[in-house]
């Protein structure tokens, strides 16, 4: 079953009568004409294999019409004919359509991919409910420039997309900024309370139930305050090193911005995890997997490239302050930028089940810190010296 609005179909003649309504007792050559392009522009494949439809049917339907809100009810009624004294003015309603495709099995994968209105790209879009087999449905959005989309791909394939999707979402959203911890210390502890803390936020997006980021979150999201608190961040971050770095608040800094960092990344998960199918921990999973490969990319280009640096006279401590200043001014002047569309950004009225939200992330924020504290002491109780920075040790 599809609908689509009768504005993306402007190249159909349907028939108009005076006063600028459709004909619709004329209109069966204009509506077969319809399903035809139809057919052609939404593409439906079962295991990589092609369908075409072996039966079509369609009508047009008033703006009032609410049949597509149970399938059952739209396979009914687009079978039915109009009410005598429906009318439908120029470009405001819908042609209803149902298509029959022979298939080979209902386990089969099933992919599709809509052409539809193609010369207005994204900003076309497709509205999927996927009914499997003895499932719920499972509501997807794609646009005209998403190429072919598996309904319910296979567990491989949707960890292969994901981690896919990990590694291009690292380069293009940490890649500038990865030398931004660089200091004569090894940055392996920082790094590894920043991975951890994005994928504790992403964790928290793996509720089997959604397939979306909770609704007082996707607001935050999209505004620019994640990106603005990263520059913050960067800029604390060459500052720091330049007057001269401690480690053992580091982790606190770095575990700050690998939380900013989790929502910059679930800003791509909100829309992306719909693709999952029926293994969103999976995709969850090959996600930080693909993050992971990300920055150990970015590393094994990086270090050996500081390492070449800080040679000569840029050696030492002069080596850092330099490459950090320079770090410093490029995250102030984004810093500004962001700030000033963020002062301008309207902010969302808070409501019972934002404060309510935000309440259990504050929650679980703080819980997190303090059994980082207590981890931090039992360490230190367990291995005497190990947490403390390299040059404030005394080797025995």
């Amino acid at each position: 079953m599809i609908r689509v609005p009768l504005d993306l179909l402007r190249a159909v003649p349907f028939p108009l009568e005076q006063g600028g309504r459709y004909n619709l007792a004329a209109s069966g050559p204009a509506v077969e004409t319809a399903l035809t392009a139809l057919a052609s522009d939404l593409s439906i494949w079962e295991n990589g294999v092609r369908l075409v439809p072996s039966r079509a049917i369609g009508r047009l339907a008033p703006l009032s019409d609410r049949s597509f809100e149970d399938y059952d009810q739209a396979v009914a009624e687009v079978a039915e004919p109009l009410a005598p004294d429906t009318k439908i003015s120029f470009e405001l309603g819908y042609l209803d359509a149902r298509f029959v495709y022979p298939i080979t099995s209902p386990k089969s994968v099933f992919a599709i991919q809509t052409l539809v209105a193609g010369d207005l790209g994204d900003y076309t879009k497709l509205t999927i409910r996927y009914i499997p087999l003895g499932e719920t449905g499972r509501v997807m959005l794609i646009t005209g420039g998403s190429g072919r989309v598996s309904l319910d791909p296979p567990w491989y394939e949707a960890s292969a997309g994901f981690v896919v999707l990990g590694i291009k979402t690292h380069f293009e959203r940490r890649g500038p900024f990865a030398v931004s911890a660089v200091s004569d210390h090894p940055v392996s502890p920082n790094q590894r309370t920043d991975t951890g803390d994005h994928r504790l936020y992403l964790g928290a997006l793996g509720d089997p139930d959604r397939h979306r980021v909770q609704p007082g979150a996707d607001r935050l999201l999209v505004s620019p305050v994640y990106r603005n608190g990263n520059r913050r961040i960067d800029r604390l971050h060459g500052a720091r090193n330049i007057i001269g770095a401690n480690l053992g608040q580091r982790w606190l800094i770095t575990g700050l911005f690998g939380l900013v960092h989790g929502f910059g990344f679930a800003d791509v998960l909100k829309d992306q995890l719909q693709f999952a199918g029926s293994y969103l921990l999976v995709s969850l999973l090959s996600f930080n997997v693909g993050i992971e490969i990300g920055q150990l990319a970015v590393l094994c280009v990086f270090v050996p490239a500081l390492a070449l640096l800080f040679r000569g006279r840029m050696s030492g401590r002069m080596g850092i302050i330099v490459l950090s200043a320079i770090i410093a001014n490029v995250a102030w002047q984004w810093m500004v930028q962001r700030g000033e569309v963020l002062w301008q950004t309207p902010w969302p009225q808070l409501t019972l089940p934002a404060a309510m939200t935000l309440a259990r992330w504050v929650a679980a924020l703080s819980l997190a810190v303090g059994a980082a504290k207590l981890l931090e002491k039992w360490i230190e109780r367990k291995w005497p010296g190990l947490t403390r920075p390299a040059e404030n040790r005394v080797d025995g």
